[in-house]
Order: C-alpha cells, then structure tokens, then sequence
C-alpha cells in the first residue's frame, strides 16, 4: 500500500511495510478504543491507517522532528489524534504530562523518509547538490556543515567509522580536514567529491558517499541515542498484552532493536540445585512475534524498501 503526499509540489512518500506493521499491532475488538503511538509520523502513511482502525474512544498520539511532518499532521483533523513536535525519544514524558500512562500498541518506523532525501534543501542526499544541513529538525540543533568545520579529524574519523560502518574512515576525515583548510564544506556535493577522491576502493552498486553520509546523519540526529532511549520508554509504556512494532533500514539500527527485543524475552535459568518452585521461576518480559521483511513486489515498487526489516513483540503479563 503507497501513501502519497497529494499537495501540489510536494515530495512522493510510499510507507514501507505499511499493512504489515500496523496489522501487527492486532487492533481488534477492545482494543481498537485503546490508546496508540506512532513514533515517526513521516508523511502519515502509518498514522492514517491506524485511524482508520480505531474505534470512536481509541486515541493515536504521534511524534516527529520534522516540522514539515509537523505541518502534514496538523491536516489530519480527527480529534482521536494528537501531533507531538519531538523526538520519540520523550513519549514516557509527553505521555504523561496527557494523563497517560499505558498504550495498548507502539509503531516505530526508523530513519529518514522520502521527501527528506528527494528535496535537495534537506542536505540529505549525495545525488543532488545542496546545503549541508542533515537535520531532521531544522529548528534546533548543529547542521552537518557547522559539525564537519568543527569537529576533530579523531571524532571525524570514530563517527564515519562506528556510524558509516565505513572502513576508510581514516582517510576520509583526514580529507575533510584538509580541505577545510583551505574553504569550508557547504555542500552536499563538495563532501561526496572529497569522499570519492579519498575512498580507493568501491562497493559495487554503492556509491562511495553512501556510508560517511549515513554516519553523519546519524550522529548529526541523534539517531542512536534516540533509538535506545527510545525503545526503553516503548516497553516501559506498553500495558501487558500490547505490541510494539518496529522498521528499522540499516544495520545498526536493526542490531539494537533485535538485542533489545532478545534481552526482554530471555530468561536467565537459575542454578538447577538450588530448590525453587515453578511458580517462583524467572518469566520473560516480552514475546517475539515476528520478524518480516518486504515482499518482492513492494522492493520493485519502492526499491527503498529492500533494506527493511519489521521486527514485533508483545508485553507480557496479567493484564489488570
């Protein structure tokens, strides 16, 4: 299913794993007048669809940083759904301060959209020449140009290494600092040529700037960070019996999710010897439901969606 921005000019965004996250979240019966969260509204592809599911006493409460995703929700007009201008990272507070303090299912889908990567302004994409920028929230915050002026060639080189997973690190931030020596770097385009000229080595299919500009959007929006914080709230909110689904696109993001998810549906096996009653035995805190990734006919229409991976758990418990 594609959710496409229909306002004159603006950027097309089809939501990946749309019907799939959001019939993970299993709203039927009772629980479609449950209360929801989507973590990244976007273009409000998933948002949308999770209306429409909802009952008349459901309520959907969702996040972003973008304030032209902020913009786009504020057309939504139904009184079951609130905007929240932040990061998901802050729901357990922004929830709370709404008289919240369970919901009954949480979609996150991890990344940058469409219409961030397709509109040169951004400073997203190597493909098209633009300012610098990176940053999700325009508002607030260092753009990748003021980082890269001031940053260290050591930090320069951990950041594109630990967050590009890029193994020409070294060389690339030693290139960085040479050419802001002599002018700064304030496009898009002049830090991909530098990234070029620096990596010896190709990836086939793989432009050269693909993994030092992951690694400094990432760092530039706190992604990471965002992520952990962001998945200990989710599992801190989720009432006994609800799901949270997660879509993350690369693997850094992915390898947290999953070991966030494992850890809450491990149990750690005491000593055989010692004498304790089934009843007092270690439960597990989460179950794993599922792990998909899109079919074959959604990468052919939306090549963007080949790296996906939805992963869905559920919060164990008695529910009260």
């Amino acid at each position: 299913m594609t959710e496409t921005n229909t306002v004159p000019g603006a950027f097309q965004h089809r939501t990946v794993l749309l019907d799939e996250a959001v019939d993970a979240l299993n709203l039927t019966g009772e629980r479609a007048n449950g209360t929801y969260i989507d973590g990244t509204f976007g273009r409000g592809g998933h948002s949308r669809l999770i209306l429409s599911r909802l009952g008349p006493q459901g309520r959907l409460v969702a996040f972003d940083k973008d304030p032209q995703a902020i913009a786009t929700a504020e057309q939504v007009g139904d009184p079951r759904f609130t905007i929240v201008h932040d990061s998901f990272a802050t729901m357990f507070d922004a929830l709370a301060a709404r008289g919240i303090g369970q919901v009954d299912g949480i979609l996150l889908d991890l990344g940058i959209s469409s219409p961030q990567v397709d509109d040169a302004s951004r400073g997203f994409s190597f493909r098209q020449d633009g300012p610098l920028d990176m940053r999700m929230d325009t508002t607030r915050g260092m753009s990748a140009a003021e980082w890269l002026a001031t940053a260290s060639e050591q930090q320069l080189e951990k950041v594109i290494r630990d967050y590009g997973e890029e193994r020409f690190a070294f060389q690339i931030a030693k290139a960085i600092v040479a050419r802001r020596a002599i002018q700064p770097i304030s496009t898009t385009r002049e830090l991909a040529a530098i990234v070029a000229d620096a990596v010896k080595t190709r990836e086939k299919g793989k432009d050269p700037a693909t993994r030092t500009f992951q690694a400094v959007r990432i760092f530039i929006n706190k992604e990471l960070e965002d992520l952990e914080a962001g998945l200990s709230a989710a599992y801190a909110m989720l009432a006994p019996g609800a799901r949270m689904s997660v879509i993350s696109f690369h693997s850094l993001e992915d390898r947290m999710v999953k070991q966030f998810l494992a850890s809450k549906a491990k149990v750690e096996q005491p000593d055989r010897r010692l004498p304790i009653r089934a009843a007092d035995l270690p439960q597990p805190l989460m179950k794993l439901i599922t792990k998909t990734k899109p079919s074959d006919a959604e990468v052919d229409a939306n090549p963007r969606a080949r790296s996906a991976v939805l992963r869905v758990a559920e919060r164990l418990g008695a529910k009260a």
